[in-house]
């Protein structure tokens, strides 16, 4: 499946009223930022869309940030979700890189929440367990749990649009626990 850039998602993706929420996962950056969205259907989640984001990997780091938060604006305008899902910071080591991931965080961040939408933060280990079953997992094991949980007859071509799905069904996940639990106090 090729990623999907915001201009390749149709203005009426979700059709007015849709009484379903829809969960928009980021896996952040400043040259590419990945996304994925499902809706919370009844008995299970349903593929929406997921694609890149490009910063522009030769532009100052400001001019990138702009950029993304521009196509974050425009991606949410299409969307529509209740919630924004982001990958929390985690330092691999390197500081320079957590550094441009804590800036590329700040934009999701601030743009999630100009626009009115819920905001939930999961570590990638998480994202991981709730679709492998242990936080451990590589990119090609989470790849392949997800087109499965989402029957997608093509895997996503980039690996942060991947990512972004996985933290989307870990909040789906999440929701559909609340809800249980939620239910089973109404019956008791």
């Amino acid at each position: 499946m090729a990623a999907k850039d915001i201009s390749a998602i149709p203005a009426d993706l979700v059709p007015a009223g849709c009484e379903w929420p829809i969960v928009l996962g980021i896996d952040p950056g400043t040259q590419v930022v990945g996304f994925g969205a499902v809706v919370v259907a009844p008995g299970e989640p349903r593929f929406l869309a997921c694609g890149v984001i490009r910063g522009g990997a030769r532009r100052p780091v400001p001019e990138r940030l702009a950029r993304i938060r521009a196509e974050l604006d425009q991606l949410i305008t299409r969307v529509r979700p209740r919630v924004v899902v982001v990958e929390q910071a985690f330092s691999a080591g390197n500081p320079k890189s957590a550094l441009r991931i804590g800036e590329g965080r700040g934009v999701v961040l601030a743009t999630a929440a100009e626009r009115g939408c819920e905001i939930a933060e999961y570590p990638p280990a998480v994202a991981k367990k709730a679709v492998i079953g242990h936080g451990g997992a590589t990119k090609a094991q989470v790849r392949s749990m997800v087109c499965a949980i989402l029957k997608l007859a093509e895997e996503p071509a980039e690996d942060d649009a991947t990512d972004a799905l996985a933290l989307a069904l870990a909040h789906t996940n999440r929701l559909g626990l609340l809800n249980a639990i939620r239910a089973s106090r109404r019956g008791s």
